[in-house]
């Protein structure tokens, strides 16, 4: 079975939010009309959502936006939301990371109860390909991408449904991920 992966598409990475990337609102637009669609033939839908509560040196006054970030995605904020293309998608879980760390990788990422992480769920469906897609494809995709070739899932990157930081660390990050394993597409 396949799953579509929805990465932090939520209101701080698009336009406007404290990180907001070009292609956010286009992103979300494009992988809500995906999802409504059938999710490209995936059997099923979830999303991850940075949800910071304390992410430690992840947040910094002066950050290098490599490793340190201003302030974003705290938990229970508007810029922690999904995007409003998404807000009534089915999504059947959600994936909440990054309390008290970095949490770049979807797969650090617990049911909002906390009760099962991201690789329990999808083996719990049968799922044994993930389509990853979202914001930013040079950070958390990628994350999310390597994460799951690792533990044996294979993976496609949704290119179109993806917006980068910035488009050298997209086009990089996507090179990264294709050597590893995933198809691009």
């Amino acid at each position: 079975m396949k799953a579509l992966v929805i990465v932090d598409t939520q209101n701080d990475f698009c336009p406007g939010g404290a990180l907001g990337t070009a292609d956010g609102d286009r992103v979300a637009a494009a992988i809500a009309e995906v999802v409504a669609r059938g999710a490209g033939g995936c059997e099923h839908v979830v999303a991850t959502q940075d949800w910071h509560i304390d992410p430690g040196s992840h947040f910094a006054e002066n950050p290098d936006f490599v490793h340190t970030w201003p302030v974003h995605c705290r938990a229970d904020t508007e810029g922690a939301a999904m995007h409003p293309a998404l807000a009534d998608a089915a999504v059947e879980e959600y994936f909440h990371k990054g309390q008290y760390d970095d949490g770049y990788s979807g797969f650090s990422g617990t049911t909002p109860d906390g009760g099962q992480d991201l690789e329990a769920w999808l083996r719990a469906h049968d799922v044994t390909q993930v389509d990853v897609c979202g914001i930013a494809t040079d950070f958390c995709v990628r994350a999310t991408a390597l994460d799951a070739l690792e533990r044996g899932f294979s993976v496609r990157v949704l290119t179109s449904l993806c917006s980068p930081v910035s488009e050298e660390g997209g086009a990089a990050a996507i090179e990264e991920m294709r050597a590893a394993g995933a198809e691009i597409i």
